[in-house]
């Protein structure tokens, strides 16, 4: 084994509701959405209308500024409903599955001819394409750049995330058929971002790349810090891909097969969920057959496509993100509480040592979406930087984006960061600040000065 990285600062939520390692047949969902607003920095278009008959791989969406970039179908069947918000903004394609998975017929692939063009022509034309994204601004990825490395991290260190291990064995050759496809194209490396803590044989196998291996708390498996660590981005055009394992999965088993499928196991998880494990399904699958009879029914509950930090919050008949491969419920924390914050709290969990729990570290706990506060005036305390171990200064970046500072931006590294890299400062926040929306908007509105 090579140099371990040591990630001294973060924390690992002790949330309830880890999901078992074993695979649970449920019923396939009916209906399945795409969501626009995931995809971002594409301007997208709608190239479909309600009743229109649709296959796996049928161009749904495609990117005003770069046509050749469309967002396709997941599954077959109809289009029957086109769902819109406030200034007509586009939400959801919801789309009728038809049981018979059809797929557009795409010529067939020659292995031993294939190079960066074509590799690229594939990906965009099957809407593959969309699972590379883009750093700096964690976007969807110009196929017009070319990356300086393209960076991969096998293992989830967020409050109750899906064993990535357990999820690749189950079709292993997929995997390594995508890094090889993903090989060429960037004329960098390709790195693999290993946890230290476990056996890492079936990626040891993979053969001409570069394996890194991190140990320590969340947010040890996040790719923006794996590449802070093995080469930071410095200025905008430093640009290098990522690609979540599942979707590399997804690109090598259409090369290696022929067969375009956006199917991916996930992870029923949290602590209102009866019984957690994993399922198969498809991106954008609705959540009601898939949670259906298996969450507790005595409190009002918060349904989160994705993990308890980084997840968007949906309707219990909301819909899989195309980037997630996990649900997870847990209590909204709308009760009333007697006493409020006067409570000396032995059940609840703190990040700091405001409760008790600093006396059990081992306790898991049930913790609910409350934020327990209003925003506050955002001051510097030094307790974001226990939790981003980065050679950044979260406080100031964040007031250099409220400021819409562009030079202190860009000295404080906002090219390195993505929401996901601050979510546990905004966990952690006694001010209550909404990080990763600030950041997100400083983000919009850096992309749109430069």
């Amino acid at each position: 084994m090579s140099k371990v990285i040591k990630i001294r600062k973060g924390l690992d939520i002790p949330i309830a509701g880890e999901a078992e390692r074993k695979i649970t047949d449920v019923p396939n969902s009916e209906t399945f959405a795409i969501k626009p607003l995931e995809f971002k920095g594409l301007n997208l278009k709608l190239v479909v209308k309600v009743d229109d008959e649709v296959k796996i791989g049928t161009p749904i969406l495609h990117d005003k500024a770069n046509p050749d970039i469309v967002i396709t179908a997941p599954v077959s069947g109809k289009v029957t409903a086109i769902n819109r918000g406030e200034r007509r903004s586009l939400l959801e394609v919801v789309i009728k599955s038809d049981k018979t998975n059809s797929t557009v017929d795409f010529e067939n692939i020659n292995r031993s001819s294939l190079d960066r063009k074509l590799i690229t022509e594939h990906l965009l034309k099957t809407g593959l394409w969309a699972f590379i994204t883009q750093r700096p601004f964690g976007l969807v990825a110009n196929p017009e750049n070319s990356p300086r490395d393209i960076f991969i991290s096998t293992f989830d260190s967020s409050p109750l995330a899906p064993d990535i291990s357990f999820i690749i064995e189950q079709d292993k050759q997929s995997f390594a058929a995508g890094v090889e496809i993903l090989q060429q194209l960037t004329s960098g490396k390709v790195h693999l971002g290993l946890n230290a803590d476990k056996s890492n044989e079936m990626f040891e196998n993979i053969k001409s790349i570069e394996k890194h291996y991190f140990t320590g708390p969340h947010p040890a498996g996040n790719v923006g810090i794996q590449i802070h660590h093995i080469a930071p981005i410095i200025k905008n055009d430093d640009i290098v891909w990522t690609v979540r394992p599942q979707d590399v999965q997804n690109i090598g088993r259409y090369f290696s097969t022929g067969k375009l499928d956006f199917q991916r196991i996930i992870a029923i998880t949290g602590s209102e969920v009866i019984n957690r494990s994993y399922v198969k399904t498809t991106v954008g699958a609705n959540f009601e057959p898939l949670l259906k009879n298996n969450t507790n029914t005595d409190k009002n509950l918060r349904y989160i496509s994705g993990n308890p930090l980084t997840g968007s919050k949906e309707a219990a008949t909301g819909f899989l993100g195309f980037y997630h491969d996990q649900i997870t419920v847990i209590p909204e924390g709308d009760e009333y509480e007697f006493m409020g914050w006067a409570m000396p709290r032995f059940s609840k969990y703190s990040a700091s040592k405001a409760y008790f729990s600093w006396l059990f570290p081992k306790r898991k706990y049930v913790i609910d979406a409350n934020i327990n506060g209003d925003e506050r005036a955002f001051v510097v305390t030094g307790e974001y930087e226990k939790y981003l171990p980065m050679n950044i200064l979260p406080v100031y970046l964040l007031k250099a984006v409220i400021t819409k500072d562009i030079d202190k931006m860009e000295q404080l590294g906002i090219y390195e960061v993505i929401e996901e890299d601050l979510a546990l400062c905004e966990f952690a926040c006694t001010s209550k600040i909404e990080v990763q929306k600030t950041l997100r908007e400083g983000i919009e509105f850096l992309i749109s000065e430069l």
